[in-house]
């Protein structure tokens, strides 16, 4: 009983980890997303220019090529999916891990 009771700990501590990382990931993604323009064109809960992220999170959940996904649309703009007003490509100034940083607090939302 006393290992079993001992996994269970275990388990919620590495459940409070990550749910620490999660919300660094959360303040550095929402720092991101403002240093980079996205907030612009976008917005967490409403539609502005963009679609809101919760809108794009929604759309893709469950999706398992989400993040490849975005991560390419992010850099490259694109056009069609929302609409027809283009999502320009991101700054070159942006890297590949902000970018995949910014795509997974999108899709946290």
């Amino acid at each position: 009983m006393k290992k079993r009771y001992a996994a269970i700990l275990a388990g919620a501590c590495l459940l409070g980890v990550q749910t620490a990382n999660a919300a660094v990931d959360m303040a550095k993604g929402e720092a991101l997303a403002k240093a980079s323009n996205c907030l612009g064109c976008h917005t967490i809960d409403k539609k502005l220019v963009g679609p809101s992220y919760q809108d794009v999170a929604k759309k893709y959940k469950g999706d398992k090529e989400a993040e490849a996904k975005l991560i390419k649309k992010v850099k490259e703009g694109g056009t069609g999916v929302w609409g027809q007003i283009p999502m320009p490509p991101n700054s070159p100034k942006v890297s590949d891990a902000d970018i995949k940083t910014l795509v997974e607090w999108v899709l946290a939302h």
